[in-house]
């Protein structure tokens, strides 16, 4: 072959985006996460379903690197650097971790998943063409925190509402504002309770009967997410009745939950890992919404606080657990 042939078909293959094949390096995932591998146990088990669907299976088509912040959210810079540095394919991610994923590189594909409004938050201009290195999957969760204020007065129509939120992250400030505009059309008072550690989650638990608040909802957050089981085995121990957005937490003998399905969203997350790592750009793949959402009621958390849940708010509910 000629030199000067020889520089051109170099050229032109190092243009080519990433397809898999036999002869090809296999590629590496990043998979950050603000929360821990235990809780978010079901949901990356929905991401690997999404990347089978698209043809890549962890340990023969495709390598995931996981970095877990297990809520200490200062330690996502690092996490992200190290994964950076391993090489990555792409990095998949979710609040806050998409956010710092994005400062940190331009070029490296980031998925993302989130609660919120992705142009608000930063992470794409324009949800139908997201330009850049950046899109994901959004999920209905922050916009429906006021339906959950309206079901929390729903079943105790006379008791102030407390708020439960993570202050590191930036993301309850989003929440803070539709509940309280949410609570000024009831004409109910919202109590705001702050907890980003096992510790003080426990605690948010064990005084909220002096907090003023008579039911507690829950803020969208990746630290609650992992705990979905431990936030609801606080609420049945202090006897807390309590409203969160998954489905795992009524399962789990929460009182109640309403919310978009957060496994859905990590299942269209891998297909959209899938599709990029088979050539496509992420500039190119709009954001998706899972538009999923359920209502679970726990009859049996129910009846163990002394509450009688509405006939009509038992005729719209998903699920019925009794």
């Amino acid at each position: 072959m000629r030199r000067r042939e020889f520089i051109r078909l170099a050229a032109s293959t190092a243009a080519l985006p990433y397809v898999a094949s036999a002869t090809s390096p296999t590629p590496i995932i990043g998979f950050l996460n603000g929360s821990s591998a235990e809780g978010y146990a079901p949901m990356v088990e929905a991401f690997r379903s999404g990347l089978r669907d698209a043809g890549f299976v962890e340990g023969q088509t495709v390598k995931i690197e996981f970095r877990w912040a297990d809520g200490h959210y200062e330690s996502l810079p690092k996490l992200v650097d190290d994964l950076l540095q391993r090489k990555v394919a792409m990095i998949v991610a979710n609040t806050p971790a998409n956010i710092i994923a994005k400062k940190s590189t331009s070029t490296v594909p980031i998925v993302f998943t989130t609660s919120s409004d992705p142009v608000a938050v930063g992470l794409v201009s324009n949800l139908s063409r997201p330009g850049g290195n950046v899109t994901g999957i959004s999920q209905l969760n922050v916009e429906v925190s006021p339906k959950r204020l309206e079901l929390a007065h729903e079943i105790m129509p006379k008791a102030p509402i407390g708020l439960l939120v993570n202050p590191t992250n930036p993301q309850s400030t989003a929440v803070l504002e539709v509940v309280r505009d949410a609570a000024r059309s009831l004409g109910v008072a919202i109590n705001v309770l702050k907890a980003s550690t096992d510790t003080e989650l426990e605690r948010v638990f064990a005084d909220f009967k002096t907090s003023g608040a008579g039911i507690l909802t829950i803020g969208t957050d990746a630290f609650f997410n992992g705990r979905a089981r431990q936030l609801a085995s606080l609420a049945t121990k202090f006897a807390v009745p309590t409203i969160y957005q998954y489905h795992e937490f009524a399962s789990a003998g929460g009182l109640m939950s309403y919310g978009g399905s957060i496994k859905d969203s990590y299942r269209l997350a891998g297909a959209y890992a899938g599709r990029i790592l088979h050539g496509e750009k992420p500039a190119d793949l709009p954001v998706q919404q899972s538009t999923k959402v359920e209502l679970i009621v726990n009859l049996k958390a129910a009846k163990a606080l002394g509450i009688t849940v509405p006939a009509s708010l038992l005729g719209r509910a998903d699920e019925v657990i009794e």
